[in-house]
């Protein structure tokens, strides 16, 4: 349903679109009783998300004086000033300092715990990875990506084992031999093999009396599957500077 079209909109969705679309004369405490007026959402609930912003210190200061960050827990106050099911948020962790980013990732958390529908927009990838349930992923207003955080990372084809032998020609030659298998050399007695586990290249070592100096999975990261992914679908493309400075 359009977003006008509920009766008590604020009561359905929360939105922080653009944390400084605020009356820069109005104070923290000020702007939210406005909204909260509209919805007829009682003072003590203004107060409720003030605390829970951390802003009740600063709720009677005026918002044009306000950091970045407290704009944007401001913004996150709005949000949430009627209680609503769904709650959308539009780079959330902007501006905020690393404690403040802790506390928007616990925030996201337990309100979807709580049974609402938590939607965040970020380009934030290692954010992400450690809030996110699902992924959308949009390159050009095609949607390139409707699936967990876990199956991106896994289907990237980012993610391989090193394996470090004297004996990688020899180990390189049985792994190839697999379906599915891909196995590249990083030096003459290092291995990155994808398409398999690092138990079965154990188990195959082990069979062929090959010793082992290292066998460690290396797990691809949200940022590179996304980085893989998008690569095609970036708008602005910047290349990389050579040459020395003068």
């Amino acid at each position: 349903r359009a977003y006008a079209a509920h009766a008590a909109p604020l009561h359905e969705v929360g939105a922080l679109l653009e944390a400084r679309s605020i009356h820069p004369g109005r104070t923290a405490f000020h702007h939210l009783m406005a909204l909260a007026h509209t919805h007829g959402v009682p003072r003590s609930r203004v107060d409720h998300v003030l605390a829970l912003t951390g802003l009740t210190e600063v709720a009677g200061k005026r918002v044009k004086g306000f950091s970045l960050g407290m704009g944007q827990r401001l913004g996150i106050a709005a949000a949430l000033i009627a209680d609503p099911a769904t709650v959308i948020l539009d780079e959330p962790v902007n501006g905020l300092d690393p404690e403040g980013v802790l506390w928007v990732r616990n925030l996201l958390k337990s309100l979807a715990a709580e049974g609402r529908t938590v939607l965040v927009s970020s380009h934030l990838m290692s954010e992400t990875a450690l809030t996110a349930d699902h992924l959308i992923i949009i390159g050009r207003g095609r949607l390139l990506a409707d699936t967990t955080v876990s199956e991106l990372v896994r289907e990237s084809g980012a993610a391989y084992v090193k394996v470090v032998t004297p004996e990688a020609v020899r180990l390189r030659e049985l792994l190839s031999g697999a379906p599915g298998v891909d196995v590249t050399g990083e030096s003459p007695d290092t291995l990155h093999v994808r398409g398999t586990d690092a138990p079965d290249i154990g188990r195959t070592a082990a069979t062929h009396g090959i010793p082992l100096f290292e066998l460690t999975p290396q797990t691809a990261s949200l940022e590179q599957a996304f980085m893989d992914l998008t690569h095609d679908s970036v708008e602005y493309q910047a290349t990389a500077l050579t040459g020395a400075a003068a």
